[in-house]
């Protein structure tokens, strides 16, 4: 399946905004990639142009293609609620988007990829698939086997489990337990959702 695999800091300057996380990089080049650099004269972006990298930003910011991505707006669309914070809701209701939040991997491809490679259990059983939609209640742990493996040690060591209300995290056993669905003030993505729900509306 295709996915980005190029350089994090163009696109993270391309939106502004580091969505892949701290990047010195990034804050040393703070503007849009390209050939004249910060002196470039750049054209005024339509309204389109504006929805349109609004929904690219949140494509590249959870690793989610094209099509997933519709099917999911076109699912929070027939959801109850306001669309763009259900739409965001299951985006962070993601299997390796959890695995990134609980700390057990340092990037969400790094989540996409641990659970590809099957060393995340969900309820006590191998779970392959980086999309699926966890529920509350429901138990995200790290396979027996794959504890020791050094680069989940070292991101659990290093990495800021934030404590989210919605997530609870249990050290000796390696596991955690989604509480419930996120509280869009509880969702950190700097992500004008609103600019996404115009964009599909049209």
């Amino acid at each position: 399946m295709a996915r980005y695999i190029g350089p994090k800091t163009k696109i993270a300057r391309k939106f502004g905004d580091p969505i892949y996380g701290p990047d010195k990089s990034f804050e040393k080049k703070n503007y849009p990639p390209g050939q004249h650099g910060a002196n470039k004269r750049r054209r005024k972006t339509s309204e389109y142009g504006i929805q349109l990298k609004e929904k690219q930003k949140a494509k590249y910011t959870y690793g989610v293609l094209e099509r997933q991505f519709a099917n999911m707006f076109d699912k929070a669309s027939r959801s109850k609620g306001i669309t763009g914070e259900v739409l965001l809701q299951l985006l962070e209701s993601r299997l390796d988007n959890v695995v990134f939040r609980l700390g057990i991997a340092p990037s969400r491809n790094g989540a996409r990829q641990l659970v590809s490679h099957k060393h995340i259990t969900v309820n006590g059983k191998v779970a392959n698939i980086p999309s699926y939609s966890l529920r509350a209640g429901d138990i995200i742990g790290v396979r027996e086997k794959s504890k020791s493996i050094e680069v989940i040690l070292n991101s659990l060591e290093s990495i800021r489990y934030s404590h989210s209300s919605w997530l609870e995290w249990d050290q000796d056993q390696m596991a955690g337990k989604f509480l419930n669905v996120p509280e869009r003030e509880e969702i950190p993505e700097n992500i004008k959702e609103k600019l996404i729900v115009e964009l599909y509306s049209k």
